[in-house]
């Protein structure tokens, strides 16, 4: 498996273009530019701080900026690197944390005051936005991966997939996110944020991260058509925990295993590009999957470069951003330089370089790891391996369905799950839909299986009955830690997997009300590249307030409350599925059939589900 970089565009707190993914210039240390935020102080948060793109004016939602800011660098230097791509078949595999969160603010402070929302705020304040508004072409097949802090690391997987199956000939991948008082005060309640700078990662006194915003996107082609490559990526991993909803596991072994599965035979890697969070239980994991997955003598001698440290956690962009600093440290020939804490851990004893050294590195691993237990691996390589051949391509087949239309008693669920219902309770009701459809399943090899998770809204009520806490009090201190984790439209794949011991890639996506389809297609997608022998796929949705006022303000439809399920397997267990489709901006007259509802003609076996967004991107899946 290999796949060629042919361009890039990345914007973060250190520049924009090359600088906002370098690995520092020999001789120096790592260029820190975290620090204090107004904005974030205002909020009266205790820490702070945060790495902010270099954006001249907040006019517009930021995230959608930033997108728009990396898709043009990009498009200048594909323009001048391969003149005719718009030509081509072209893919996009986006990727984000919180969306359009900050414009979800000003909906969640206008519900608050009953004010109407207008169309345009409307607009603005789903997950989805900053992807429909900066993205002005046709790409097919095209995803958003809401798997926060590892979505751009699966998303550059799910693009190596579509090269490889010859689903198009060019990829856009990446990710994308901006800082918002809604995230950083869920951070700070989770006690995942240092409280002084700068973040100290694999030291004895580290005390967690400190956020950050920005871009990275990588044109993708596969490796026999690159003319002119900057690198390669020649492994991608994912696995899910299943261990619990926010902490790693302690052991490593989730991460460990999404990097075993990138690597391959190959354990020639001289650099790895850490997940780095700085938090006690997330470095020490992470070191052990070094351990498990390279051995001690490669993970001792390989520089360990944590990027989060220098920009801040980039979220949904992290993955992407950290990759290409990876590939600047192996075109340059440099080992990049870290955060050096006063003391290092000697737990956890990563190779970290004071200043930039020069050196010849032939490879790097990417670790990434989210909310969920979702874990994500890449390997990267300046030059593609000579014996690197396509993986074996699978048939994905799909299940029948398990449909639920109601929210079942906790009882029910306890029964189902094996989860005592005090401990269910502290989940959510797009939680409780999925496990009940999901548990309709029970008789089929679910365990081990994979999740993808689909919505039309995703968790925007979730996060309303966050917020409103924040503005009761006027203080973003006042956010409650142990609803922040379900905000994320993850955390419903995450708590499954723990139900169901779903340990394969984990992951949820959602660029548009046809989430639900999106989310089957994606699952057969993963099937047919290889990626997981079995994955559940779910479409559910909850709608409340927040969901009703965005679809009445914009005149979209709004579903029901309900969720489907279905088990994708390469194994025949029902319909094989002969065609997945997603598009974005491509124009289409399918019925807009929102969330989970498109795929409850499953239920009666029909052999087509698809949905329309109402921009024109849709989804399709046609079964044999």
């Amino acid at each position: 498996m290999s796949v060629a970089i042919v361009a890039f565009g990345a914007i973060s707190g250190l520049g924009r273009g090359p600088a906002a993914a370098s690995a520092g210039e020999v001789g120096a240390p790592a260029r820190i530019v975290v620090k204090e935020d107004a904005e974030l102080a205002a909020s009266k948060l205790a820490r702070p701080f945060c790495g902010r793109a270099p954006i001249a004016s907040d006019d517009e939602d930021r995230a959608t900026v930033i997108l728009r800011f990396a898709l043009e660098d990009l498009g200048r230097d594909l323009d001048a690197r391969a003149p005719r791509w718009r030509d081509k078949r072209v893919g996009l595999a986006l990727a984000s944390s919180s969306g359009g969160m900050r414009s979800a603010m000003e909906l969640f402070e206008a519900l608050r005051a009953e004010k109407t929302v207008p169309r345009e705020l409307g607009e603005r304040a789903t997950y989805f936005a900053p992807m429909q508004r900066a993205v002005k072409e046709c790409f097919s097949p095209s995803t958003l991966v809401l798997t926060a802090c590892s979505a751009s690391t699966i998303a550059i997987g799910i693009a190596m997939g579509w090269l490889e199956g010859g689903a198009c000939d060019l990829v856009i991948a990446g990710g994308f996110d901006a800082v918002s008082v809604f995230v950083a005060s869920g951070f700070e309640a989770l006690r995942a944020t240092t409280a002084k700078l700068p973040s100290r990662p694999f030291g004895v006194d580290r005390d967690g991260m400190c956020l950050g915003e920005g871009a990275g996107l990588l044109a993708l082609v596969r490796a026999s058509d690159a003319k002119s490559p900057l690198g390669f990526i020649t492994g991608f991993g994912a696995s899910g925990d299943a261990v619990h909803v926010t902490a790693p596991d302690r052991t490593g072994a989730g991460l460990a295993r999404a990097a075993a599965r990138a690597l391959g035979s190959a354990r020639d890697v001289d650099v790895v590009s850490a997940h780095g969070t700085a938090t006690p239980f997330n470095d020490a994991a992470e070191w052990k999957a070094m351990v498990a997955s390279l051995g001690e003598d490669v993970a001792r001698n390989a520089v360990v470069h944590p990027f989060k440290a220098q920009i801040g956690h980039t979220l949904g962009a992290a993955g992407a951003l950290e990759s290409l600093a990876a590939l600047d440290a192996l075109n340059r020939g440099v080992l990049p330089a870290s955060v050096i804490a006063p003391v290092k851990d000697p737990e956890t004893p990563a190779r970290l370089l004071e200043r930039t050294e020069r050196g010849s590195p032939r490879a790097a691993l990417k670790l990434s790891a989210a909310f969920g237990g979702a874990n994500a691996s890449l390997v990267l390589r300046k030059t593609a391996e000579p014996s690197s051949r396509p993986r074996e391509r699978f048939r994905a087949y799909v299940s029948r369905a398990s449909y639920v239309s109601a929210v079942p008693p906790l009882a029910d669920l306890a029964r189902v799950t094996g989860i005592a219902a005090e401990k269910l309770a502290r989940a959510d009701d797009l939680v409780f839909l999925a496990m009940a459809a999901i548990g309709g399943l029970a008789d089929l090899p679910l365990r081990d299986a994979g999740v993808v998770v689909g919505h039309a809204y995703a968790t925007v009520d979730v996060n309303d009955r966050y917020f409103q806490r924040v503005l009761e009090k006027n203080d973003a201190r006042a956010a409650e830690g142990r609803r922040f984790p379900y905000t994320s439209p993850n955390a419903v794949a995450g708590e499954c997997s723990l139900a169901f011991h779903l340990t394969g890639p984990n992951l949820a996506v959602g660029s548009g009300l046809h989430g639900g389809v999106e989310a089957l297609a994606v699952a057969a997608d993963l099937v047919r590249a290889g990626d997981a022998e079995r994955i559940v796929a779910v479409a559910v949705d909850a709608p409340r307030r927040a969901a009703r006022a965005i679809a009445e303000s914009c005149g979209w439809p709004c579903p029901r409350d309900g969720a489907v399920a279905v088990l994708v397997s390469r194994d025949p267990i029902g319909a094989e599925i002969v065609e997945t489709e997603c598009a974005t901006l491509g124009g289409t007259d399918l019925a807009c059939t929102p969330g989970h509802e498109a795929l409850i003609p499953l239920t009666k076996d029909a052999n087509t589900v698809a949905c329309a967004s109402p921009w024109g991107a849709f989804a399709r899946v046609k079964l044999a």
